[in-house]
């Protein structure tokens, strides 16, 4: 859909903001807009906490409304901090994250708050720049922005408040500043029901391929196979002429990576070492870091060779991947690394670690609250299916295929997501810099 523009623009005087419509004004934010910061209570006065107050942080800024906070404060814990009341309506800013790198979180309170410091609440003159209207612009504007804002020499991504409060806005008139927002809140709507269309799919996507892998892992590929009690409830009934060990069993070695600081050995050009981020189900991703030659050399109980497990231990305690020929010699930090003994497919077992079931029994086996972890031992006595060689290799090559095809999908899916996001951000951009006239679009 193409949409008309202003039949005149002028220069805005800004490089970054290039043409805007010939009747628009061009103002300092700080000519109308007021400033309100935060503050955090002492944490270690209960009496200041879980009181009846939200306290926004940048955590809480996921959505375009705020109406509440995952924490609170009292009274007692304002009055002891920088924090203050904000009432609603004001359009709230992160300035000090490290989300700063690549977006710029902002949002409209709708019920009253307090901040901690690293947001800023913006009180702007109703009388020349409507919420609605400055809210949509930051989000249009996010990348330069991010340039214009950025305080330079900042150890954390932030903004320096000197370049917030002269940056110089775009002001149409209040009644075409009512026309945009009203035009962005219909048309983002439309945005994103097809997104969330696209997330649900890619979910389902998800448990259809969860669901896959731990029936070809645990039942086989024969529907008609005889089958026989496990005798471990969470596994449930395998086929009769399947046998189950614990894991220790099937392997010759499981053993915890390099444990121990290593910041001193970092090199270019090396021998490479895995971390957990480098790991997904099935999948070794990411920028792998490497270690001196020497350093990996002296600890070579550790040395993880290609065709070995390596599971996570913490966070996403369990994934496990397969190394991969590329990175024979590696080495991992604080994971699990597992060589199977030579009747046992690494392929097999890593879709058996990665499967509900045994995802489940590393969530009932481990240990913590905020993140589960794992040890030698728990992994040790995963109980683990035996099917026949054959068959381990069968089931292999049928999920290889199967998940292929949902991963695909899910890539197609993933992939109209960002189409869906880039089209949103134009499209706000375009309205709030004057590049489209949605005036009479507003009430179609």
């Amino acid at each position: 859909m193409s949409f008309p523009r202003y039949p005149k623009y002028k220069s805005s005087g800004v490089e970054w903001l290039g043409e805007v419509p010939e009747h628009w004004t061009i103002s300092k934010l700080k000519q109308f807009c007021a400033f309100s910061g935060g503050g955090t209570p002492d944490r270690e006065n209960l009496a200041f906490w879980n009181g009846d107050i939200p306290w926004v942080s940048p955590k809480d800024m996921k959505t375009e409304q705020i109406v509440g906070a995952e924490e609170s404060i009292t009274e007692k814990g304002l009055k002891s901090s920088a924090a203050s009341l904000i009432p609603p309506g004001r359009v709230l800013l992160v300035v000090r994250s490290g989300i700063l790198k690549h977006t710029i979180p902002v949002a409209i309170n709708e019920t009253t708050v307090a901040l901690n410091q690293d947001m800023k609440a913006l009180h702007l003159d109703d009388g020349r720049c409507l919420n609605s209207y400055f809210f949509r612009w930051v989000q249009g504007l996010n990348d330069p922005l991010l340039l214009v804002w950025a305080k330079q020499g900042a150890t954390v991504e932030s903004i320096e408040h000197s370049y917030l409060c002269n940056t110089m806005i775009p002001l149409p008139p209040l009644a075409e500043q009512t026309c945009i927002a009203k035009f962005l809140e219909r048309e983002t709507g439309k945005i994103d029901e097809l997104v969330a269309e696209q997330q649900r799919l890619m979910e389902l996507l998800k448990e259809k391929r969860q669901a896959v892998i731990s029936h070809a892992v645990t039942k086989g590929l024969n529907p008609r196979a005889p089958m026989k009690p496990s005798g471990i409830e969470w596994l449930g009934d395998v086929p009769e002429h399947w046998q189950h060990a614990s894991l220790t069993r099937i392997a010759s070695r499981v053993v915890v990576g390099i444990a121990e600081a290593a910041t001193h050995a970092y090199a270019d050009v090396g021998v490479p070492i895995l971390r957990s981020t480098n790991i997904r189900p099935g999948k070794i991703i990411g920028d792998i870091l490497h270690v001196e030659q020497e350093f990996a050399d002296n600890r070579g109980s550790k040395l993880i060779e290609a065709g070995d497990l390596v599971t996570v231990r913490t966070g996403n305690a369990g994934v496990t991947a397969v190394v991969p020929l590329d990175l024979d010699g590696c080495q991992c930090f604080t994971m699990l690394i597992t060589t199977l003994n030579k009747a046992y497919l690494a392929e097999y077992y890593c879709y058996w670690m990665n499967s509900i079931p045994a995802q489940c029994y590393f969530s009932l086996e481990g240990w913590g609250t905020a993140q589960v972890n794992i040890s030698v031992p728990i992994l040790k006595a995963l109980p683990a299916p035996m099917p026949p060689t054959s068959e381990q290799a069968a089931i292999v090559s049928f999920l290889d295929s199967e998940t292929a095809e949902l991963d695909a999908l899910a890539a197609e899916a993933q992939k109209a997501i960002d189409l869906l996001q880039e089209r949103r951000t134009a499209l706000i951009s375009a309205a709030v810099t004057g590049q489209i006239d949605v005036r009479k679009l507003a009430a179609a």
